[in-house]
């Protein structure tokens, strides 16, 4: 029987509900698709930080590498530790180790589901460049505390990065409906998104079967709401990017159905896979968090490492139970009610 190595990281808040939901659902599908997933649970988290010192131990990117996925539940905890620091301590230097340069969000409305538009019935696959950009750490501040103090925060483009990102999407383009929309700012950012719009036409040259629009991103944000049905692939930078999918996740009903993959495509390292949601706090302990968005991640992930009926199957299992109205509305259903119908779907 093959088996799949998996790093689980529940992390914080109501990342340990939803990935303990999650992993439930992987493994029983697992059990009945004839392979076996083998978890080894790390405390990696805002707790671990305050315990430590260190969001992750040292060794702890050499931990994560002998693993074939990494399932990640939720990171933060903002009235105990800042958000920079539980950012660039854990979730950063993952993505950044691993070569996880592609973040993949699908935005669809399941069955049942109500999003806040008029519109429904659109299939939107976002591709965020995972690495650089925007979100690369490079500058700093000087003169702290003073009134002259000054901050600056340098977005890195580099040609490799850019490319590979852009022929990433062409790829999933020409996999879906022949549809790529490119999205800059490069009327306000003359260099890095110039740069940009260059690399997607000289591409676009190669790719003749698909068709490639480009859109600053304010107009993107414009058209995701109100003709959302006229996109396919949406490709964009780390800062738009993650913007424009927490739009999108509003879009197919809230951040409770919201997957994402972290994906390493040349495979020489784990990806990781996570609900885009945050860790709630506020919610930790009421037992309501929904856990659509990690069942769906761990979804992605069993396509990832090549269980593609599995991954169909826990994706039909989530379109009946959302079908039944189980897990439609925000706070309305527990979370082990939902895991329940999820795994009655399944059998």
């Amino acid at each position: 029987m093959k088996t799949h190595s998996i790093a689980i990281i529940k992390g914080d808040g109501i990342g340990h509900a939803v990935i303990d939901s999650a992993w439930e659902v992987l493994q029983t599908v697992a059990k009945g698709s004839g392979f076996a997933l083998e978890g080894t649970a790390l405390p990696w988290s805002c707790a671990h930080y305050k315990d430590t010192g260190a969001m992750m131990p040292a060794d702890g990117i050499d931990t994560l590498r002998r693993f074939d996925a990494i399932l990640l539940g939720a990171v933060g905890w903002p009235a105990e530790v800042p958000d920079s620091v539980s950012l660039h301590g854990l979730l950063l230097p993952i993505r950044k180790a691993f070569d996880q340069y592609a973040n993949v969000r699908p935005h669809r409305l399941l069955p049942g589901v109500e999003g806040p538009l008029r519109r429904g019935g659109f299939d939107i696959l976002c591709v965020r460049e995972n690495t650089e950009g925007e979100y690369a750490g490079a500058g700093g501040r000087v003169h702290q505390g003073t009134a002259q103090e000054v901050a600056v925060e340098t977005g890195i483009f580099t040609r490799m990065g850019v490319e590979r990102i852009l022929r990433f999407a062409f790829a999933q383009a020409r996999a879906r409906r022949g549809k790529l929309a490119s999205v800059t700012k490069s009327n306000a950012q003359k260099h890095s998104m110039v740069f940009w719009d260059e690399i997607t036409r000289q591409l676009a040259a190669e790719h003749p079967d698909v068709e490639v629009t480009s859109y600053h991103v304010d107009a993107m944000a414009a058209r995701m709401v109100t003709n959302p049905d006229s996109l396919d692939v949406v490709v964009a930078s780390n800062l738009f990017g993650d913007i424009l999918t927490d739009l999108g996740a509003a879009i197919q009903g809230g951040l409770g159905f919201a997957a994402s993959a972290n994906l390493n495509p040349s495979r020489n390292a784990p990806s990781m896979f996570e609900p885009v949601h945050g860790s709630a706090p506020d919610i930790a302990h009421l037992g309501i968090a929904n856990p659509i968005a990690a069942i769906w991640s761990g979804a992605m992930m069993l396509e990832h490492l090549g269980e593609k009926a599995a991954a169909d199957q826990v994706m039909a299992a989530l379109s009946a139970t959302t079908a039944r109205g189980v897990g439609t509305v925000p706070g309305k259903d527990r979370t082990d009610v939902i895991t329940a119908a999820v795994l009655s779907a399944l059998s």
